[in-house]
């Protein structure tokens, strides 16, 4: 019996395996089990269920194309090739698709980064911009092929004639599709500012309308400095797209509708506004002119000398009242400077000299006392009809009186 090496066995197990061609494009059933995805891309983990459990790889270049995340415990089905591992003597599946066992492969995706998005305040209602009621130049980033530009167009200038349009033409399907219309969005808010910005296509299946549903339009969406109306699809068709939009349109017309004015319906509107004006200003005058004739007819205005009369009479009353006034106070202080007078004759030098009396002067000065003199000094006697001069002979002082 011949003795063969373990490498030689393994590899000769790996050929049955690979020869098998029941191990090939299998599907298999089971729960995601100690799940790990590398920097290089590649996903290593076990599927397993009640009795067993099996080793799965799935490559970078199959990974990518899975768009929901996968966790441990999710129940999924696996596509794939049954193969040896040589180095380790194990035999595994290699992974060419994962789908969520039950709920659609998009549908799973969609909730999980809604919820991801929805966490980081991506959805928050306040923060949504407000449409400016006449924008000048709109912004679309659509297909340059399709019924929605022409639908968009059509719209927007049948409401407002000057309307501006833009178009950032991209790719609405496809695995460049979400890309683009990021760079779209980025486009407009960096060099080529708009004053609202269109975002959408038409319908389609969730598959079609998935490159909306990617995380780097949303947030690109989220981001966007211009008012951003998502237009995807029919009214039911539900993208990521319009939540994080600050207005949802339920179709391309719709979104042209939001975005600009109606002018038929802003002509209308002027004209209810003018008749309400001419209505109010007439009404108006028609009061003022009822108070007018009121004015007029009142006593006053047909005998204004009325008013004039009664108001000269009062100025009469009031000259009167203030002459009585004035006469009362120049008698009163009239008197008092006669009262005044009299007090100063009393005590005027004059009233005393008219009685005999003389004052003694010397050289200019009053004499009041006999100290002051000398015999021999030369006095003047001041009376009341002239002056004499006078020498002192002799001095008598007063005896002093207790």
């Amino acid at each position: 019996m011949a003795v063969h090496s373990v490498s030689d066995l393994t590899r000769y197990i790996k050929r049955l395996f690979d020869r098998e061609n029941v191990l090939r494009n299998l599907q298999v059933c089971g729960e995601l089990s100690n799940f790990k995805k590398y920097a290089s891309g590649h996903c290593y983990f076990t599927l397993k269920d009640a009795a067993s459990c099996l080793k799965c790889v799935m490559f970078r270049s199959r990974a990518q194309g899975v768009r929901f995340v996968p966790e441990n415990g999710m129940k999924v089905v696996l596509t794939g090739t049954v193969s040896v591992y040589e180095r380790d003597g194990l035999y595994q599946l290699y992974v060419e698709q994962m789908i969520p066992e039950g709920t659609g492969e998009l549908a799973l995706a969609f909730e999980q980064l809604k919820k991801k998005l929805e966490a980081e305040g991506l959805f928050d209602i306040s923060k949504k911009k407000v449409l400016p009621p006449f924008p000048k130049r709109i912004g679309i980033v659509t297909s340059q092929s399709g019924a929605v530009l022409r639908d968009i167009f059509h719209v927007s200038k049948r409401r407002w004639p000057s309307i501006q349009l833009v178009l950032y033409p991209v790719q609405v399907q496809g695995d460049d599709a979400a890309t683009q219309i990021a760079k779209g969005i980025t486009f407009f808010n960096r060099a080529f500012p708009v004053d609202v910005l269109i975002v959408g296509r038409g319908g389609g299946s969730m598959e079609d309308l998935w490159a909306f549903n990617e995380e780097c339009v949303v947030r690109a969406i989220y981001e966007s400095d211009i008012p951003v109306i998502s237009a995807v699809g029919h009214e039911t068709d539900v993208t990521l797209s319009d939540f994080a939009s600050d207005v949802r349109a339920a179709t391309p017309s719709q979104a042209a509708e939001l975005a600009v004015p109606d002018r038929y319906e802003l002509l209308r509107y002027v004209r209810v506004i003018k008749t309400r004006l001419r209505e109010q200003a007439r009404r108006c005058m028609d009061t003022k002119r009822l108070k007018l004739n009121a004015c007029l007819g009142h006593t006053l205005f047909r005998t204004p000398e009325m008013l004039l009369a009664a108001r000269r009479e009062r100025l009469d009353r009031t000259m009167e009242q203030f002459d009585a006034l004035l006469e009362k106070n120049m008698q009163a202080k009239q008197h008092r400077l006669e009262l005044a007078l009299k007090k100063l004759d009393m005590l005027s030098p004059a009233h005393v000299l008219m009685r005999g009396y003389a004052m003694v002067e010397r050289d200019g000065t009053s004499v009041t006392s006999v100290r002051d003199v000398v015999c021999g000094s030369l006095l003047s006697l001041c009376m009341k009809d002239g002056r004499l001069a006078v020498r002192v002979d002799s001095i008598q002082p007063a005896e002093r009186t207790m």
